[in-house]
């Protein structure tokens, strides 16, 4: 079944680059640009990528192709066709970039980064991490990193209420294709089970695992509460996201292009700050009111700090993975957070 599954994704994915790829030659020509994200309609990144369409469409004469979770392949495939060229722009998380560039894996770090709306907002405009140290390392990898922007706080669902790691006990629960997220999830007591999106809600419903993580907004949308409904806010970190371009056809942009297209990020995150504002809230209400069985559970500080005391293992794995480059961003990361 599992070779079925990859040979029909992989027939999928071919037919979808084989029709990409009949524009290519001709896109300066038509400068219609193709973008590609992770998720779905109306989700945080189908936002951004949506304003960031309506300020290149509105400033300019290009045009811009927006491709869904699912349409060019998962998150590793649109990275590849981004690298190859076949894709100008695509928006990957650092937990599948992590793997490529391995220092990305830091926002992994569980209680590394605040949980407040204002404090996260503050470090994003204004962290030399984020905005100085990570486009060098994107761009060793042959990206343009334009944005990086949170998504919202990271929850656990479970297949049934936890406040300890000892309840995390022999739990299988899905991970990111992310060793640093694997890490911490060992290191809370879990069994990390990597297994590709698309399988998660049928493994969740056949007790295959027993719980992942995301944010509150994409439990809801992809009505995971339905099959693991016990969720719990354990404060441990915020999903975040990045944007980017393929270097080479960011270079042989004009100068003008290049402006258009840094305003367009810039634009789309302002508004996708707006839009992430209360969608926390608004979502975890949406999951209740649909369902009785959801039950919501948020750590008090004892509980938080029997999980915390366990993420300087996870720091030593980051340091360990990512030398001496890892070790900078991590005291920079620092530095940035007491800033605030």
């Amino acid at each position: 079944m599992d070779k079925q599954y990859r040979l029909k994704r992989t027939l999928k994915q071919l037919t979808g680059l084989s029709a990409l790829a009949l524009f290519t030659c001709t896109a300066a020509q038509a400068a219609n640009w193709r973008y590609a994200h992770e998720e779905y309609a109306g989700d945080v990144q189908d936002v951004y990528a949506y304003k960031f369409k309506e300020y290149i469409e509105e400033h300019s004469d290009h045009t811009l192709q927006v491709y869904r979770f699912g349409e060019l392949g998962e998150s590793d495939d649109i990275m590849e066709q981004t690298q190859a060229g076949i894709l100008n722009f695509v928006n990957q998380s650092p937990g599948f970039t992590g793997s490529l560039i391995p220092e990305a894996q830091i926002f992994f770090i569980p209680y590394l980064m605040p949980t407040d709306m204002k404090s996260v907002v503050k470090f994003f405009r204004e962290s030399k991490a984020i905005n100085e140290d990570f486009p060098k390392l994107y761009a060793e990898k042959g990206l343009e990193l334009l944005t990086m922007y949170p998504e919202g706080e990271m929850v656990i669902t479970l297949d049934e209420k936890a406040t300890t790691p000892q309840e995390l006990d022999n739990k299988k629960i899905r991970v990111m294709t992310n060793p640093l997220l694997s890490e911490t999830y060992s290191a809370f007591g879990a069994t990390p089970t990597p297994l590709p999106w698309g399988e998660v809600y049928g493994a969740l419903q056949t007790n295959m695992i027993q719980g992942h993580e995301n944010p509150i907004f994409w439990i809801e949308s992809g009505k995971l509460y339905e099959v693991s409904p016990n969720l719990i806010f354990t404060g441990h970190g915020w999903f975040t996201t990045a944007m980017m371009a393929n270097q080479d056809f960011y270079n042989g942009l004009s100068d003008d292009d290049q402006q258009l297209v840094h305003k367009a990020a810039d634009y789309a995150f302002e508004e996708i700050l707006q839009h992430i504002d209360g969608l926390a809230d608004r979502s975890l209400a949406k999951i209740t009111d649909s369902s009785d069985k959801v039950t919501v559970t948020r750590l008090n500080d004892e509980q938080i700090n029997a999980f915390k005391e366990r993420a300087p293992q996870v720091e030593s794995k980051f340091i360990e993975m990512t030398g001496d480059s890892g070790k900078a961003l991590l005291k920079q990361f620092k530095q940035d957070l007491k800033d605030l």
